[in-house]
């Protein structure tokens, strides 16, 4: 299995909190559709084995796009990789995009699932954030888009400055009622050289408390689980038959190549990733030239990335892998180094698997890189 990202850097605004890739400046949107394309050609052969199952455009805000432009898009993808009659074809979208016509549009090309940014029903959350749609537009665009979509999943943003845990459980009510089969939420994190990173250094924002954000994190697990969702990956929740493809397919390390300004790819062995700057990017394509740095993974590499995308996942680490592909060291280094947090209840074996308990899930990230090999055999 494998998928094709596009990054598509263009948002009508910026997020306070976003530290993302993208533009304001929708002027050279034209040229850089077209230095896409190009590009999608060019890399025909990377995937030539192989049968694409995912397209996902992410961004940036791909919502801005016309359908015919979607189309265009997704149509030389289709020229130039084989890709799979039932891919899942997903697009990121903003509830400010998402009219009803462009709904109805979008429901009669080949996109046949939705990511919709709403982050939170409430406004003064929404303000502080600098989002360009209010509740009321979030409200109706998912009530509009079920009317042409069955797969649906909407963003979530938990921890926000301000936000009562009460206001927080309503923000999950609200989705449940709403029917929503697939739910993504995060943790408001503080990145640098954001205006939100700026405005909590001002004392215009308060800063954010990792013990509300913990708190509301177990919050949504507890009352999604108690609603027949499924909890497999960290930040990603599903009603059975919803798992997003595209998510799960990163998360167990499967090979996906990533086009546009600023994308990733990865194969296995070796992750690239492409120049975050559109004007560069434009004129590199147009000399028919991909603007990319790679680097092969080291085994130890290969080791500390699956541990790290395996452990946020319901299908854990498999101990079996870790001998099989890295050897009897590494799964000696890491049976020991997870003794600590078994003893903790934040780790546990289920078979040949290591998982996170309950408790552990938010502090998984934590666990992993304390798992990670560093110094020794590459």
């Amino acid at each position: 299995m494998s998928g094709v990202y596009i990054h598509i850097p263009f948002c009508k605004q910026a997020c306070h909190y976003c530290d993302f890739h993208f533009s304001t400046q929708m002027g050279t949107k034209p040229q850089v559709l077209e230095a896409i394309a190009t590009e999608i050609r060019l890399r025909k052969e990377e995937l030539s084995d192989q049968e694409v199952k995912t397209i996902y455009f992410g961004g940036g805000t791909p919502s801005v796009l016309s359908v015919d432009e979607i189309n265009v898009l997704i149509n030389t993808v289709r020229t130039h990789f084989e890709v799979d009659a039932n891919a899942e074809i997903t697009l990121e979208g903003n509830p400010d995009d998402l009219s009803k016509e462009k709904l109805k549009a979008l429901s009669q090309s080949p996109i046949n699932r939705l990511s919709i940014g709403v982050q939170s029903f409430f406004d003064a959350d929404l303000k502080l954030m600098n989002r360009a749609h209010d509740a009321k537009e979030a409200l109706a665009c998912i009530q509009d888009a079920k009317s042409y979509f069955n797969n649906i999943s909407i963003d979530l943003i938990y921890g926000i400055p301000n936000a009562t845990d009460a206001q927080w459980k309503e923000n999950i009510a609200t989705a449940l009622d709403l029917g929503v089969p697939h739910i993504s939420s995060y943790a408001l994190t503080v990145e640098p050289k954001t205006a939100l990173k700026h405005f909590i250094e001002q004392g215009v924002v308060p800063p954010v408390d990792d013990e509300q954000a913990q708190r509301q994190f177990m919050i949504l697990l507890e009352t999604l689980e108690s609603n027949g969702f499924m909890h497999y990956e960290t930040s990603n929740f599903a009603q059975p038959g919803f798992i997003s493809k595209n998510n799960s397919a990163y998360w167990q390390g499967k090979p996906y190549i990533g086009i546009g300004p600023s994308a990733h790819s990865f194969d296995g062995k070796v992750r690239s990733w492409n120049v975050n700057n559109n004007m560069k990017y434009m004129r590199a394509l147009e000399r028919e030239e991909i603007p990319s740095e790679k680097e092969t993974l080291s085994l130890r590499d290969r080791y500390n990335e699956y541990v790290m995308t395996g452990l946020r996942t319901q299908w854990g680490v498999s101990l079996d892998r870790i001998q099989t592909e890295f050897g009897p060291l590494y799964r000696k280094y890491l049976e020991e180094q997870a003794e600590k947090y078994i003893q903790d209840h934040l780790l546990f074996k289920d078979g040949d698997s290591l998982l996170a308990t309950k408790s552990g899930k938010f502090l998984v990230d934590g666990i992993a890189s304390d798992l990670f090999m560093v110094n020794l055999v590459k």
